[in-house]
């Protein structure tokens, strides 16, 4: 055991040693601060709303009416009643409602692109690191030790983990901050406006922006366990990189050309998004977040197999 842990030990040190990673944080760190001054200086002044009670009533009404015209549409339907629900609530309990941007809202913004941004990077952090054994010659040092290759394997898989749950602190952080100094620490203190079952409640900011990093991190998990198998099975870095970020980013276009067939609920990606159960919109009426879970699970059986017997099993070239 002892020994493993000093292999995840030594995978941490060579992925925070390296220079790419290094470029990788700075990326993260420019997109997040480039985001803020792009909101803040082309975000007018908000302005004071005395009748911001008024104006939702007003608002309500509108929705009402317009959730009338689109009875077919389940996903538009929802959010009318999401947003009725959510602004009768601040109605009722006096709640008004942010102008422009805010600490939280800019907090939120910045998790999806960023998110995706992360993919990459760990996609590409556990390519080249099981890659890069077998390119280098590397491996075969390891090996010498009373090391399992399983135990390799497995370090180099939680340590690119690591590392991703290293930049979700990071961006949490930054962003946080970021949004502070550009729209101002007074809204730190407010509550997170959750609908949920056709109530609303009052919930923690920060509960609400990591349960949306971990919805997020759904792809990322299973992309970067795809991205291990192909590089254990290619031992070819490149192509695990482009192939995984290829098929994580064509995702969507996947589903909407499957969107028409039946069977399409068994693809990956259609399960990938489990947001699509918090909003009660999922991509067919016959699925279920039970479902979808089952289904990530056996495609990420499937890799982790498929992936270890391809690392374990096969020779080492001299």
């Amino acid at each position: 055991m002892s020994n493993f842990f000093a292999l995840i030990q030594n995978e941490n040190m060579k992925i925070y040693r390296k220079n790419a990673t290094k470029v990788m944080l700075i990326i993260l760190l420019g997109m997040i601060l480039a985001a803020g001054l792009i909101i803040k200086l082309n975000q007018p002044a908000p302005k004071e709303n005395t009748q911001w009670k008024q104006s939702l009533v007003q608002q309500n009404k509108m929705y009402q009416q317009q959730m009338a015209q689109v009875k077919g549409s389940k996903q538009a339907v929802n959010y009318y009643k999401q947003t009725i629900a959510t602004n009768q609530y601040r109605i009722d309990h006096n709640l008004k409602p942010a102008q422009g941007m805010t600490l939280w809202s800019f907090v939120e913004s910045a998790a999806p692109n960023a998110a995706l941004l992360i993919s990459i990077f760990a996609i590409i952090v556990v390519s080249t690191s099981i890659a890069s054994e077998f390119d280098t010659g590397t491996i075969k040092l390891l090996l010498i030790r009373p090391i399992r290759r399983t135990e390799v394997l497995l370090s180099k898989y939680l340590s690119t983990l690591m590392f991703a749950v290293f930049c979700l602190i990071v961006l949490f952080v930054f962003s946080w901050l970021i949004g502070g100094i550009m729209f101002g620490f007074g809204g730190a203190a407010e509550a997170h406006l959750s609908y949920i079952n056709g109530k609303v409640y009052e919930t923690s900011w920060v509960l609400a922006i990591w349960k949306n990093y971990l919805l997020s991190c759904v792809s990322l998990f299973m992309m970067v366990t795809f991205a291990g198998l192909i590089a254990s099975a290619f031992r070819n870095s490149g192509l695990a990189i482009g192939l995984s970020i290829f098929l994580m980013m064509a995702s969507s276009i996947i589903i909407q050309l499957l969107g028409g067939y039946s069977w399409v609920k068994y693809v990956l990606f259609a399960n990938t998004d489990l947001t699509q159960y918090t909003t009660g919109t999922p991509l067919r009426s016959d699925m279920t977040l039970s479902f979808s879970l089952t289904v990530l699970a056996v495609y990420y059986v499937i890799f982790v197999i498929i992936g270890w017997l391809f690392y374990t099993k096969r020779d080492i070239k001299a």
